[in-house]
C-alpha cells in the first residue's frame, strides 16, 4: 500500500507524459458533480466522495493503476484514499491543496476544463474542411420549404432540454444505424446540429466519411448560433428510439464498413476478449456503446454502458485509466464502429467485439470464459 501527497508539478508531468510512458494513469475527482461541472483538471474523472466505494470498480478495474485524487482542498481526497487503501488499490497519491492549489497556479487562476475532445473535433473541421450553414441560413430554407432535416447528436436528455425547432434526435453513435430511418430520401439536405460545435463537427464529419449519398453540412455554434441569431429554440421530444429497421440496419453496416477501410478499426474474438480480461498488466473496460435504455435491457455482466456520442466528446466520463484498452460491443455492430473510428484516430488502443449480444440473444450461451465475462442480463 502506497498514499502519498504530490503538487501540482508531478501532476502536470505525469499528465503530459501521456501514453508515452506506457503506465496507466486514473486522475479522480472527488468532489460533487455541480463542483466538477465548473472546472477540473485535465482529463479528471469525476466520482463523488458518496459515490466512491461502489463505482470505482466500474471506472477503475485494476488496482495497481496510479491513482491520483483531487478535491476542493477540503480533505475529502484523505477520505478518498483511506477507502481505496481498504479496497486494495495500491498506489494512491492525494494532489496536495486540490483544486484551489490547482487553480492558484494556472496560468491565468480560472479552472481548467476538459477540451482535448474540443481540440480534436476543430481539428478535424480543419483539416476535412467540413461544410457549414448559419442559423439565418437553416431559417431560411425552412421559411422557403426546402427538404431539409436536422440532426442533433446530443444525448436525448439534451436534446428534450432544448433544440432547434423540427430537430430530431440522433446521438451521435446512432447516426450512422438509424440514419436511413430519419433520412429516407438521398436528396434531403442533411443538418448537424449540436449545443456548440465538437458533437456537430464529428456527426457530420461520420455521415462525410461513410460517403453516405446526402448533402451534409453542420449548423454553426448549434442552439447558441440559433438562440443569438435570435430565433427560439424548442424543447420536449418526439423520437421513441425503437428497433432499427432492417433497411436502416442494413445501410448503417454497408456505411460503417466504409469507415473501417479508412482506418485501422479491428474486430477482437472472444478468446482475444478473454485474454485482455485477465491480464493484470493492462486495464481493458468492455464498454456498450448503444443507448442507455437498450442497455437496460439487455447487456453483457461487468460491461459498462458508455453511450457512443459522449466517449467520443468526453471519454474520461466513463474511461477513468489514461493508456487503457478498450473493447466496444453493441447488437449490430455499426455504433461500435462508428464510435471506434473515432478513438483510434484519438489515439485509443480499442477493438470492436461484433455482434457480441446478438449472438447472445441468438445462442442463450456465454462464447466466453464465465469467470471473465457472464452471460447477458435480462431486465424486464
Amino acid at each position: 500500500m502506497s498514499i502519498r501527497e504530490i503538487n501540482r508539478a508531478a501532476l502536470q508531468t505525469w499528465l503530459s507524459e501521456g501514453t508515452a510512458s506506457r503506465q496507466e494513469l486514473a486522475l479522480l475527482d472527488v468532489r460533487p458533480e455541480e463542483a466538477f461541472g465548473k472546472g477540473h483538471p485535465f482529463f479528471g474523472t469525476n466520482l463523488p466522495l458518496n459515490r466512491l466505494e461502489q463505482d470505482v470498480s466500474l471506472f477503475v478495474p485494476r488496482k495497481a493503476v496510479r491513482l491520483v485524487l483531487v478535491d476542493a482542498g477540503d480533505g475529502d481526497s484523505e477520505k478518498a484514499a483511506a477507502i481505496l487503501d481498504k479496497l486494495g488499490y495500491s498506489d494512491i497519491n492525494i494532489l496536495k491543496g486540490g483544486v484551489p492549489a490547482w487553480t492558484e497556479e494556472s496560468l491565468n487562476g480560472q479552472p481548467t476544463f476538459d477540451i482535448p475532445g474540443i481540440v480534436f473535433s476543430e481539428s478535424v473541421r480543419d483539416a476535412q474542411k467540413t461544410p457549414s450553414i448559419s442559423a439565418t441560413e437553416l431559417n431560411a430554407l425552412y421559411a422557403s420549404g426546402a427538404d431539409v432535416v436536422v440532426l442533433d447528436t446530443r444525448t436525448i436528455e439534451e436534446f428534450a432540454a432544448f433544440h432547434v425547432p423540427r430537430a430530431r434526435s440522433l446521438p451521435g453513435a446512432e447516426i450512422l444505424h438509424r440514419f436511413l430511418d430519419y433520412v429516407p430520401s438521398p436528396d434531403t439536405l442533411v443538418v448537424i446540429s449540436c449545443a456548440g460545435l465538437p458533437r456537430a463537427i464529428i456527426g457530420a464529419q461520420t455521415l462525410i466519411d461513410a460517403d453516405v449519398p446526402n448533402r451534409v453540412v453542420l449548423l454553426e455554434e448549434g442552439t447558441t448560433g440559433w438562440k443569438q441569431a435570435g430565433f427560439e429554440l424548442e424543447s420536449g421530444l418526439q423520437d421513441q428510439f425503437g428497433p432499427v429497421t432492417p433497411r436502416a440496419a442494413a445501410f448503417g453496416e454497408e456505411r460503417a464498413r466504409v469507415l473501417t477501410q479508412l482506418t485501422d478499426v479491428e474486430d477482437i474474438s472472444p478468446e482475444e476478449v478473454a485474454e485482455w480480461l485477465a491480464d493484470d498488466s493492462r486495464t481493458t473496460y468492455v464498454l456498450d456503446v448503444r443507448l442507455p435504455q437498450d442497455f437496460a435491457r439487455g447487456h453483457w455482466t461487468g460491461s459498462v454502458s458508455a453511450q457512443g456520442g459522449q466517449l467520443l466528446a468526453v471519454s474520461h466520463r466513463s474511461v477513468a485509466v489514461r493508456d487503457a484498452r478498450l473493447i466496444l460491443i453493441d447488437e449490430h455492430g455499426t455504433q461500435a464502429v462508428t464510435t471506434a473510428y473515432w478513438l483510434r484516430r484519438r489515439g485509443w488502443e480499442v477493438r470492436i467485439f461484433s455482434g457480441a449480444l446478438a449472438e447472445l440473444r441468438q445462442s442463450g450461451e456465454n462464447s466466453l470464459d464465465a469467470q471473465t465475462v457472464q452471460p447477458l442480463e435480462t431486465i424486464s
